[in-house]
Parts: structure tokens; C-alpha cells; sequence
């Protein structure tokens, strides 16, 4: 992979964003349809049959093509604005009606002068994936809305104990109302029991999707309800009672060897992906696949050079060890040139995933 102007790479945790010239491709969940990749006989046709059909909702939609975006960080930016969203709450955050109309070109121009970005981002360093979303959104809700933020991060304590922590506080400026926003950006695999029960796990298998998603719902989007937060906000001048919005975009991955239905409570147009465990996978069939470091499983990844094969066996052979579950995209020549772009994506894991 070339590096960009800040000599970054994708195996770079920090910074995300650099610039990246022929590094980066539209985020908007996926606007132009990928060639698809010839990976060779893989060693279970009906896992890779599986693969193909559950890749393809996830890169596929109608909007406009798709540009080679230079500075990764707009590139992540342009999908949290089309991101489907992993929850159908009440409280859902409908971000789409409050884009601006302009907003391809307003990106284009962050694109080309991204310093803004990049300074918050800077001034903000962390190599958590959900930290760097929330800057990103951050900076969606002040410069892209021109929303006002009035409280950030902050914890709603009773006595000595604490409730929880309010995301944001802002005030939204097109309806004229004070809005407490939750936000979080998830990645689940679905896995069915021997008692035939489906479950959406996160790759380390401590997280679920039932349990974060009313724990959202029912906890953190009713702080403001609670009278300490209020009388908190209150001290602050805030004395409008805060409408509660939830922001949940990611992605869901099926399994690779059977058919599974979508969770209860998610919008079918989410972002779709595979998962399958290390031991059915050969390098015919990896062969061109791209490990994805975190920052870039926010949307569709492109990178300017081929996949490296030696890589992924290095990945491959490390989670064979019995180490942690990785996102693998898998890469497909554009067609204008312009260097390699994701396909689909597939998070392998572990044998023993997810008791282990």
C-alpha cells in the first residue's frame, strides 16, 4: 500500500486522518457495485457460494459513483452520513433528513482541505475505534449540520454513584430543540445454538446485540429522564427537556455455512458482511483478501496496490493460533484504474469461537 503525504498506512493505528492518495473510495455504504473476485476453488464451495450472496446487499445501492477519496478520515465521515442504522427504535436518529443538500460537494472540499478534521482528530487521539466514531460524529453534528453541541461525554452522577454518561447534549438548530443524542458504531456475528436459539455476538464475544440495544433504549437514553441528570443540566442552563435520539450504524455478518435470519428489531437495508472459522479457509480462496486494521472498518476499504497475500496467511496463521477474531475485506480491481477497492468483507475466527 502507498502511503499517504503523512507517510500513514493502513497498518497504522494512528493518525486515521492522513491523507491517502488512491487509498480511499466513496463510504456511502457502498455506492458503485465491486467486480467480483476470482479467488480460485476454495475448499468449501458452499461456504464461498454463501459468501458471494450475503456480500452483495452490503456493496450494492443506487446512489452515484463512487469518487477516490484522498484523506481517510472524510472517507470514514461519508459513511457514518449513509450508514443504515442496526436498531429500528422508537428513538432512532433519522440523520438523513437533516443532511444538506450539497453535503457530496461540501465533502469533496473537506476532501481537498481536510486541516479541520484533522486537527479535531489530533486533538483527540485515541486508538479505540468507538472514541474516533464519536469525534467523527462530532464534528458531523457541528460542521456539517452546524448543530451546536452543549454538553460532551458528560457523567450524570447521584450522591456518589454513577448513572451513566450522556454522549451529547445538543442544540438542533433546524427544529429549534435541545436533543440528547447516544451514539455507538457496532460489528455482530450472528450464531446459532444447539438449542436453535440465534444470537448476534461482537467478535470477542463478550458484547451481544440484544443486551447493547436495550441497554441504549432503556438506560442510556432515558438518563436525561432521571433527576439527577436533569437537575445537572439545570446547573448548566440547560432547562428544556432533551428529545432523546440513539445512532447506531455497523455492520451484521452472517455465517458462511448456513442461513440465518436478520435479528428482530434491525432495518433489512443494514450493512451485511460474512463470517466463517479459520479452519475452512486455503490461500486459494484468501488470495485476495486485506486484513482491515480498525479505523478502517468504518465502510468500504481501497488501497492503490494488490492485496498481500503473505499477509494474510501471517493473519490467517496467528488466529489458527488461537488469537483474536479479524476483519478481512476482500479486494477487487476498479475498473477506472484507479487501484483496488473492497468487495465484501468476512471476519474469520477461531475454532472454538464463540465459547472460547
Amino acid at each position: 500500500m502507498r502511503l499517504g503525504h503523512s507517510g500513514y498506512s493502513d497498518r497504522t493505528v494512528l493518525p486515521w486522518s492522513v491523507r491517502e492518495p488512491l487509498t480511499a473510495i466513496d463510504a456511502f455504504a457502498g455506492s458503485r457495485r465491486a467486480r467480483s473476485v476470482n479467488t480460485g476453488p476454495p475448499i468449501l464451495p458452499k461456504v464461498t457460494a454463501f459468501l458471494k450472496k450475503e456480500q452483495e446487499p452490503a456493496i450494492t445501492s443506487s446512489g452515484p459513483p463512487s469518487p477516490l477519496w484522498q484523506t481517510a478520515a472524510v472517507r470514514h465521515l461519508a459513511w457514518l452520513c449513509r450508514a443504515p442504522q442496526l436498531t429500528d427504535a422508537e428513538a432512532g436518529f433519522d440523520l438523513a433528513s437533516y443532511l444538506p443538500p450539497d453535503l457530496p460537494q461540501r465533502l469533496a472540499r473537506l476532501d481537498a482541505q481536510p486541516q479541520s478534521l484533522e486537527a479535531l482528530l489530533a486533538a483527540h487521539p485515541s486508538p479505540r475505534l468507538g472514541f474516533y466514531f464519536e469525534r467523527l460524529y462530532q464534528f458531523l453534528l457541528t460542521d456539517l449540520l452546524g448543530w451546536r453541541i452543549l454538553l460532551m461525554n458528560e457523567q450524570v452522577r447521584e450522591d456518589r454513584r454513577t448513572l451513566g454518561e450522556l454522549d451529547f447534549i445538543v442544540e438542533n438548530t433546524h427544529d429549534r430543540r435541545i436533543e440528547h443524542h447516544e451514539i455507538a458504531v457496532k460489528f455482530y456475528l450472528g450464531y446459532r445454538h444447539e438449542n436453535s436459539t440465534d444470537y448476534w455476538y461482537g467478535p470477542n464475544a463478550k458484547d451481544r446485540l440484544d443486551r447493547k440495544t436495550q441497554r441504549l433504549t432503556d438506560h442510556q437514553c432515558r438518563l436525561t429522564r432521571t433527576p439527577a441528570a436533569r437537575q445537572m443540566l439545570a446547573d448548566r442552563g440547560i432547562t428544556q427537556p432533551p428529545l432523546p435520539r440513539l445512532f447506531m450504524p455497523g455492520y451484521l455478518f452472517y455465517p458462511a455455512d448456513r442461513s440465518l435470519a436478520s435479528p428482530a428489531g434491525v432495518p433489512p437495508d443494514h450493512d451485511k458482511g460474512t463470517w466463517c472459522r479459520v479452519e475452512r479457509l486455503d490461500d486459494a480462496a484468501t488470495a485476495n483478501w486485506h486484513c482491515l486494521m480498525k479505523p478502517h472498518w468504518l465502510g468500504r476499504y481501497q488501497s492503490s496496490e494488490p492485496p498481500d497475500a503473505d499477509n494474510t496467511r501471517a493473519v490467517l496463521a496467528s488466529i489458527r493460533a488461537g488469537g483474536a477474531p479479524r476483519l478481512f475485506a476482500s479486494m477487487a480491481p476498479r475498473g477506472d484504474g484507479g487501484g483496488w477497492e473492497e468487495a465484501g468483507r468476512t471476519f474469520v475466527v477461531p475454532a472454538q469461537w464463540p465459547e472460547a
